[in-house]
């Protein structure tokens, strides 16, 4: 044969070797890459490793989808590049566009946090009525509802229009004897009250406190030590306040302020300290 087409042929086989090899590599390689992927993406409430010299900030917002105020706040957090969680109302949900927006804050993990604000937001504000002993299993089954339709990952709960926290039997609050709280924390919720609200002006759907008052008010609490749990701070606030530009900009200079201070990280609620680690 001649020599030169068989070194051609030689050649030839080495590259088609070299391809499948390259080929095969790369699929698994893929593969690999893609497992690895899914598995360490984080799941809600996988739990983190606190650092003692930080200061944790857990933006807590209430009553989505309430747009365009929802969709305004998850773009701050978003390009601000901070985490949140937003406390979810089921009968909020109408209509294809919201259950989109609900979608989305579920799927937006770890940046964004779904938890649950009952499906009926206490009975549509009749508080009184949500947390009497007689209707203590129909508000129950409101929460429970609102985890199944919004399909909520988390056992994590908001009381509406009240500040109670209870987690593993520690109860304290406004309702910490509440039949309905303690029927909660006995099937193991747990329930996030709040240390600081930003407030609504009246009943204007704006922000009651200007943003440089808000961020003072956050580090003269933790300078303080004056929250639930020591280095943590959770902030209240409603999506419907934020749904003007200005007022969307007012959040941007909030959480502009915060990040000033190199200590601050900003989590969502299922790695507040009692969520995460509760006392047993």
């Amino acid at each position: 044969m001649n020599p030169m087409k068989l070194t051609l042929r030689a050649g030839m086989g080495l590259l088609t070797l070299a391809l499948l090899v390259a080929c095969n590599n790369g699929t698994d390689t893929k593969k690999g890459a893609d497992t690895v992927k899914a598995v360490a993406k984080p799941m809600p409430g996988s739990p983190i490793k606190y650092d003692s010299s930080k200061r944790y900030i857990f933006l807590t917002w209430d009553d989505s989808p309430q747009p365009p105020g929802t969709v305004n706040c998850k773009a701050v957090f978003q390009s601000e590049d901070v985490k949140a969680t937003f406390f979810s109302v089921g009968f909020n949900q109408v209509g294809p566009w919201k259950k989109r927006l609900i979608d989305s804050i579920r799927n937006g993990y770890p940046r964004f946090l779904l938890a649950n604000h009952s499906f009926s937001h206490g009975f549509n504000d009749k508080y009184s009525r949500f947390y009497s002993a007689s209707m203590t299993d129909s508000a129950l089954q409101d929460f429970l509802r609102n985890e199944r339709e919004l399909q909520i990952p988390v056992k994590i709960i908001r009381l509406p229009g009240n500040n109670t926290w209870a987690s593993n039997g520690e109860i304290h609050g406004q309702l910490a004897k509440n039949p309905l709280v303690v029927a909660l924390d006995s099937l193991g919720y747990k329930i996030i009250g709040w240390d600081l609200e930003w407030g609504q002006q009246n009943k204007m759907k704006a922000p009651k406190e200007s943003a440089v008052e808000m961020a003072k008010r956050v580090t003269q609490k933790l300078d303080d030590g004056n929250t639930n749990q020591q280095n943590a701070i959770v902030i209240l606030s409603h999506d419907r306040l934020f749904e003007k530009k200005q007022f969307a900009d007012s959040l941007v200079k909030f959480i502009s302020l915060l990040k000033e201070d190199k200590r601050n990280v900003f989590e969502t609620i299922d790695h507040y300290p009692s969520v995460q680690n509760p006392k047993k």
